[in-house]
């Protein structure tokens, strides 16, 4: 190690002594041969803490929170109590949001859907999913998930993140971390975003971000037709945009050498990724390599790219190829009013995709080591925001229990896992939170969530934050 005299300062001693780790990095980053390897996670083995079931993993995010009442978690008797006030004693001074906290009334909506079981498991599933319905057997339905937020913004990042405040890296760039790519020509994080209306909630690019990890883990969102600016400019042949990047590179690592700073090896791997995904995303996104029947599988939207059907599809393809993670956004749950009719688009939308998207990985062989999340991030409360009308209702936002389901990977199929109270408002049994939720999915991939932590400022950050445990009555022993 270079000696420095008394008086050298404390930048240019940190950035001399990290030149073997810096030049290091570079050098595996620039590693001809596409091998994945392991990318921090002190303490992993081969990537992994044990034997993993899951690969990969798809998460179907349905963005804006879906009724639990109305889709999964079946109450008959409400019927009896169609507009009677929400009891105090089954509210039990829980926190409103402010679209309902000063409602005169809170009368009881029940579900004008019909719900009835089905396959071998009698899962209880709503008429608006009939095709969810029939892969029932194969979905572990969580109906005792809850969360601590209580608006969209806040709910969707700790859903992503593990924490409701922004600054944390997304769950997607922690599995990009620990387990790195099986497939050196595409990311190991790909993100779609399809659905909404003009006053739908947003969506920010910090919730497929990496935070403060180094951006080589952040998601790519892919548009409907592959990503955008991947071609070269006119004019600029692939062999010249091969010799730019070279060039580029090896001033990078120059720069590395300098100042040690690791966002330029994580810029080299982006170069270099782009120019590898030029000859790649194409292949991976031409749905005419795809038959008349799986295309009619998937639905009638699955031929037009954006939509949440030709999404799914797309994400197959990205899964056979060993994309490491794939999540799915879907927009416009977000059900205050007019719901009946506003859930029926989202569900004729999204109902017959999801389930193909199952049907599909487990003819192909992929569903044993493909976990499929289908969730939204929080549910909807029993009693009506605003008047409640014959024909319309509304529901405010609910974190107490809602309803996801799982299927492939690792869990149990044809489960249906926790109870709540007879209005859809408390759990009574079997509680399940959003990082239970988070250490049941990284257990899936081999990963103790305890032990996965990112050393920053200071301070080891895990994906659960300071809770949550692996919910293994729900997994394949």
């Amino acid at each position: 190690m270079q000696t420095f005299p008394f008086l050298a300062d404390r930048r240019r001693f940190l950035t001399q002594t990290s030149l073997g780790l810096g030049a290091a990095a570079l050098a595996t980053l620039l590693r001809s041969d596409g091998s994945s390897f392991l990318r921090g996670a002190e303490g992993l083995a081969g990537g992994v803490h044990f034997r993993p079931r899951a690969k990969r993993v798809i998460l179907l995010t349905q963005s804006g929170a879906p009724s639990q009442i109305d889709l999964f978690d079946a109450k008959p008797g409400l019927k009896d109590r169609q507009g009677e006030e929400l009891p105090a004693s089954i509210r039990r001074g829980q926190r409103l949001t402010t679209m309902t906290a000063n409602q005169d009334r809170k009368p009881i909506a029940a579900s004008e859907f019909r719900f009835a079981r089905h396959g071998e498991s009698g899962a209880q599933i709503s008429e608006l999913l009939p095709y969810t319905a029939g892969i029932a057997d194969e979905l572990c339905i969580i109906r005792s998930l809850h969360t601590e937020a209580i608006n969209h913004d806040p709910g969707v990042t700790c859903l992503q993140t593990g924490v409701e405040q922004p600054g944390r890296p997304s769950i997607g760039a922690w599995v990009d971390y620990a387990l790195g790519s099986e497939n050196a020509d595409l990311p190991a994080y790909a993100v779609f975003v399809s659905g909404g209306q003009p006053g739908d909630q947003p969506l920010y690019s910090r919730l497929w971000g990496a935070a403060f990890m180094p951006t080589q883990y952040q998601g790519v969102r892919f548009r409907g037709d592959g990503l955008l600016y991947l071609d070269n400019p006119p004019g600029v042949a692939r062999q010249d945009r091969s010799r730019m990047i070279e060039a580029i590179a090896a001033l990078n690592q120059i720069a590395s050498q300098s100042n040690g700073d690791p966002g330029i090896v994580a810029q080299t791997r982006q170069y270099e990724m782009t120019e590898r995904m030029q000859q790649a995303a194409p292949e991976a996104f031409d749905l005419s390599q795809e038959s008349a029947a799986t295309l009619e599988m998937y639905g009638p939207d699955a031929s037009q790219r954006g939509t949440y059907a030709a999404n799914c599809l797309l994400a197959r393809r990205l899964l056979e190829r060993d994309v490491r993670f794939v999540q799915l956004f879907h927009r416009g749950w977000d059900h205050h009013s007019k719901l009946s009719s506003r859930i029926r688009e989202k569900c004729q939308q999204t109902d017959q995709p999801s389930a193909a998207l199952v049907r599909d990985l487990r003819q192909r062989g992929l569903l044993e080591d493909t976990l499929v999340v289908w969730a939204g991030e929080f549910g909807r409360t029993v009693y009506s925001q605003g008047d409640l009308q014959a024909d319309s209702y509304g529901r405010d936002h609910h974190p107490r229990c809602f309803s996801i389901w799982l299927a492939g990977g690792g869990v149990k199929p044809g489960v249906t896992w926790g109870t709540t109270d007879d209005f859809s408002y408390n759990i009574v049994d079997g509680g399940v939170s959003i990082h239970d939720l988070q250490a049941t999915i990284l257990h899936c991939l081999g990963l103790d969530h305890e032990r996965l932590t990112y050393r920053h400022q200071g301070r080891d950050f895990r994906l659960t934050d300071i809770s949550g445990s692996a919910q293994r009555q729900l997994l394949i022993d």
